[in-house]
């Protein structure tokens, strides 16, 4: 499923080819994504791609009516190319746009969704509640302490809530906490404002990387140009067979919230 880091690299990489492009046509295949694709969408043609910007997992285009929000679902991936290259199998939308160029949704299980909405974008129904950005300077320290003092939820769980900060997926919630050292299971309540600095710090830097290396390649993902992302070759724990590492242990994995969890029964705790 694609994370924070896959998104972002999908904006930064559609964002020169759509800014300042106008939409001269959609092509909707499919409209039964996650939501049906409104028909308010089938009116856009003919207007100026003002930006384009990420919310969490959420892809923002700002146009001169409002703003388009998409989301990749499980599956779903972007690609800016010609008009008239081939259809690829589920692909669900094109955006044809004034370059001769189209941006092309494709989302073979069909979990992703395009809206759209007049209003602040920020304050859609599915964003307003959203944490603070990981790579932002509101998400810190003292931000990550309060979010955890005198809870008992499990700190994997609690840095995956949306609601607490956004786009800490399940692999990069694994990575971030093997590199701080913490358990996942470990109790948020229980853990000390200098490890939970820690934590913040590794949160920010796995993200980094994993933007800076195309985002992780493990079933469906590839980037706006088609070639995969490339931090899957750094990881140090999700999904490792072999021993850890740092000390040599074989990686264990659990179960949480059914998503699959991996640690290092020594180097963390």
């Amino acid at each position: 499923m694609p994370e924070l880091p896959e998104v972002e690299t999908t904006t930064n990489g559609i964002r020169p080819h759509l800014r300042g492009q106008t939409i001269e046509r959609f092509i909707i295949r499919e409209r039964r994504l996650r939501w049906p694709i409104s028909e308010a969408i089938d009116q856009l043609t003919g207007q100026k791609i003002n930006d384009v910007y990420r919310r969490g997992k959420y892809i923002l285009m700002s146009i001169e009516q409002g703003t388009m929000l998409w989301h990749l679902g499980m599956s779903g991936s972007m690609r800016v190319l010609p008009i008239n290259s081939p259809v690829a199998k589920h692909e669900h939308v094109e955006m044809q746009l004034s370059s001769g160029q189209a941006l092309k949704f494709r989302d073979p299980r069909r979990f992703g969704s395009l809206l759209f909405t007049k209003d602040d974008p920020l304050e859609h129904k599915l964003l307003c509640k959203l944490g603070p950005e990981p790579l932002s300077d509101d998400f810190n320290t003292d931000y990550l302490y309060k979010a955890c003092r005198n809870r008992s939820t499990a700190i994997k769980s609690l840095v995956m809530d949306s609601h607490r900060v956004v786009g800490v997926g399940n692999i990069y919630a694994s990575e971030a906490l093997f590199s701080a050292g913490i358990l996942p299971t470990r109790e948020a309540g229980s853990i000390s404002k200098k490890r939970l600095g820690k934590l913040v710090e590794t949160i920010k830097n796995t993200l980094q990387a994993a933007i800076e290396k195309g985002g992780t390649t493990l079933q469906d993902f590839s980037q706006s140009d088609g070639k995969p992302g490339y931090f899957t070759q750094s990881l140090q724990v999700y999904a490792v067979k072999e021993g850890c590492r740092v000390c040599g242990k074989t990686i264990r994995k659990i179960v949480q919230n059914q998503r699959s969890s991996y640690y290092c029964p020594k180097c963390q705790s």
